[in-house]
Order: structure tokens, then C-alpha cells, then sequence
């Protein structure tokens, strides 16, 4: 299984790095988690530099695949030489994307009529692209899932999660990362999020 965290110049250390750290948990040989970028080291919004683990080009390799967001994101769209890099398949790929991430998925036309949650200020910048925004943290249609706000991030990696290992693994991962003494309420939470998306519902 091979997850590819797709993160560009500007990008949001939350959304990127929280994901990462949730999916880590599985300690399987078959799992493999990496930062995924256009160059080989990307500037968070917050000065934090990262190597990347793998490039655009290994994406078609990839099993599930997650678009962080970041501060030059509607940049990124516009680029056409890095836009036509990320090449998607959801009908074999995991795919998520978080906050400004979805406004990528748009861009690519993988959206089409599926609705979508993202930030408030991605917000009009997605719905100019056609899509319908759901005043919501999580929302999965088929093997396409979106988020909105950047604690949601721990949705977008449970759903993978239970999607590939199954749903004690989703919970066993939330888990280890949640607050001490919020860990079942946490847990719970999550899990209602995401749990009536994990099957396909038209996608």
C-alpha cells in the first residue's frame, strides 16, 4: 500500500504532516507513507522545509493519494506544467484532499457533480469551479473524499485507513493520537464523521 501526501511550496504543516503521523500508524511492510512533491524540498507558510519522500511523477503508482492545502495553492492550479503532473485514477486510487487541496480536484475535473467540503476561504474559489460546498468537516462519494478545516486531517487518513486495513485499524490509529482523556470521545467523533461514507454511494 503506498500513499502518496501530495505537498506543494506554501503548504499547510498541518494538513500534510498531521496525515502522515495518523497513517504511520500502520506498522505494516506493506505500508509506505511519503511526502509527495514537485520539487525536492517544498517551504511550509510557516518557513518549515521538507525533503520530498517521492515526486509528482510516482503519483500513477500510488495506491491513495492525499492533496494538502497551502497558501499558493490557487497558484498551483494555474500552473499548467505541475497540474498536468498529478494524473489521478479514482476508479483504482484512494483519493482525498483537504481544505484548498479540493480546490485541485476540481481543477482536474474529478469532482464533477459530487459535492465537497473545503475551508471557508477556499470556499468561492471551489464553488466558482462548480462544485457544491457542504457546510461540513468530511464527505466521501465513491473513492473520492474531501475536508474542510485543518483538524480535519485525522478524517481523511481514518477514512484511508479503513478503507485499506478496516475499521478496528481506523479506530486503533485515531486512538494513539488523541487527546488523553478525550481519547474515546475523540475516537467516537471521528468515526461518526466518516463511517456512513465508506462504501460507495454513487462514485
Amino acid at each position: 500500500m503506498l500513499i502518496s501526501i501530495l505537498t506543494f511550496q506554501g503548504f499547510n504543516e498541518l494538513d500534510s504532516l498531521i496525515a502522515l503521523g495518523v497513517l504511520n500508524r500502520i506498522k505494516k511492510p506493506h505500508w509506505k507513507v511519503n511526502i509527495c512533491c514537485p520539487e525536492d524540498s517544498v517551504t511550509s507558510m510557516n518557513g518549515v522545509t521538507v525533503l520530498a519522500q517521492s515526486r509528482l511523477e510516482d503519483i500513477p503508482n500510488s495506491d491513495a493519494v492525499v492533496i494538502g492545502s497551502g497558501m499558493l495553492t490557487r497558484d498551483i492550479a494555474k500552473n499548467e506544467a505541475i497540474m498536468g503532473m498529478i494524473k489521478l485514477d479514482p476508479s483504482r486510487q484512494l483519493i482525498a484532499a483537504q481544505c484548498s487541496g479540493t480546490l485541485l480536484l476540481a481543477k482536474l475535473g474529478l469532482l464533477g457533480k459530487i459535492p465537497a467540503c473545503t475551508d471557508l476561504t477556499t470556499k468561492p474559489w471551489v464553488q466558482e469551479a462548480g462544485v457544491e460546498i457542504l457546510n461540513q468537516a468530511f464527505y466521501a462519494d465513491g473513492n473520492i473524499a474531501t475536508a474542510g478545516g485543518c483538524l480535519a486531517a485525522p478524517y481523511l487518513a481514518a477514512w484511508i485507513i479503513a478503507r485499506t486495513e478496516g475499521l478496528e485499524a481506523a479506530k486503533s490509529a485515531l486512538h494513539y493520537v488523541a487527546p488523553v482523556g478525550e481519547k474515546e470521545i475523540f475516537v467516537d467523533r471521528a468515526m461518526k464523521n466518516i463511517e456512513s461514507y465508506l462504501f460507495s454511494r454513487g462514485g
